[in-house]
């Protein structure tokens, strides 16, 4: 583990910087958790399994990200796009959204709408437009853009490609995308309908066969229930913030006036929000409520089955346990037959050859 690494876990985990490398390097040897908390105490200065555990994910994290930009910084050096601009905001990205965002106007496309526009040489159009000048006539300026051969036959026909490539340009634009993710966060909404004619078939899930909930408040269970109600083929889940809302957010970014040329920006923003951005930020959105939504459940099961595994186990007797140890002594703990905890401490039964020949 980098020492930059090992800084930002112990900062973000509240631990000391040597407790985090040294369990570092204990998880890289392929100790397990539990063996670490249990043996290792005098190398992590006493860590528990949540503290270990914590520092696993956040290195694993930070690791798959670190993958990322290096595999992004070598497909942008091998296609000759590499900017030592470009290179510091890679490098300075701590989130995996951040690295992405930075790179999708980068990123190999399959022939888009606004790729099919720029090859038809629209694309000095689409800056005329998107710059919304007072003095700019869209429909006088594309006038110089018609082509039949490339398939742009009336005015209509550029303007048209210029929207779909603004559009992507909005869509690319990393202060909206981290504006919209912050929307979603804040005032996302889970809706969930019935597919018609599946009604009888689905009962199970005839709770959410109307249901709509903030996507900052719904609980685990519903969070899965419905994405397993939807992966069934018995709902149609979506999740969007209220879309007036995303639109004004989008066009006080955008659109810069009342123009003629600034009403071809409102309706490029305007499209790219329903086609493309509201998409991707769904499919973002889906992504993180899943990992929450299973976080959750898995604690959800650790508690219960604590709980069960700290039940008297041989009834209403007092129990007396041992945790064998030879170098770190054995562990007793004594309970009263309701399972209460009475006593622990700890006895060492074995000695050294030292302590032998004292004694």
């Amino acid at each position: 583990m980098n020492e930059k690494h090992a800084s930002k876990i112990a900062e973000e985990l509240n631990l000391g910087l040597q407790q985090v490398k040294a369990t570092a390097r204990l998880l890289k040897g392929g100790d397990t958790i539990p063996f670490i908390a249990r043996y290792r105490k005098e190398v992590t200065d006493s860590l528990d399994e949540v503290a270990i555990t914590g520092i696993r994910d956040k290195t694993a994290q930070l690791e798959a990200l670190d993958n990322r930009r290096d595999s992004i910084l070598k497909s942008l050096e091998e296609r000759g796009l590499l900017t030592d601009d470009l290179k510091e905001k890679i490098a300075s990205a701590e989130t995996m959204a951040t690295l992405e965002d930075i790179y999708l106007p980068y990123r190999p496309k399959r022939r888009t709408r606004a790729i099919m526009a720029k090859e038809k040489g629209l694309e000095p159009l689409a800056k005329l437009i998107f710059a919304q000048k007072d003095e700019t006539d869209p429909v006088k300026e594309a006038l110089a853009y018609l082509d039949s051969e490339k398939g742009v036959e009336k005015a209509e026909d550029a303007l048209a490609g210029s929207r779909d490539i603004i559009a992507e340009w909005v869509n690319e634009d990393q202060g909206a995308r981290k504006r919209m993710r912050a929307l979603y966060a804040q005032k996302g909404v889970f809706r969930s309908i019935v597919i018609p004619g599946k009604e009888e078939e689905g009962a199970k899930f005839k709770d959410y066969f109307d249901w709509e909930e903030p996507v900052s408040k719904a609980p685990s269970h519903r969070v899965l229930a419905m994405r397993r109600g939807e992966k069934e083929g018995f709902l149609d889940l979506r999740i969007s913030p209220p879309q007036d809302k995303a639109l004004a957010l989008l066009e006080a970014m955008f659109v810069k006036g009342e123009g003629t040329a600034s009403k071809e920006v409102k309706e490029a923003v305007h499209d790219c929000y329903k086609r493309l951005l509201s998409v991707s930020m769904e499919t973002e959105v889906r992504l993180e409520t899943k990992k929450i939504a299973d976080r959750e459940a898995i604690k959800i099961f650790t508690d219960n089955l604590r709980e069960l595994l700290l039940e008297p186990p041989l009834g209403q007797k007092s129990i007396m346990a041992i945790g064998p140890g030879i170098r770190t002594g054995c562990k007793i703990a004594c309970l009263d037959p309701q399972g209460k905890l009475l006593k622990t401490d700890t006895i060492y039964l074995f000695k050294s050859e030292n302590a032998k020949l004292s004694s």
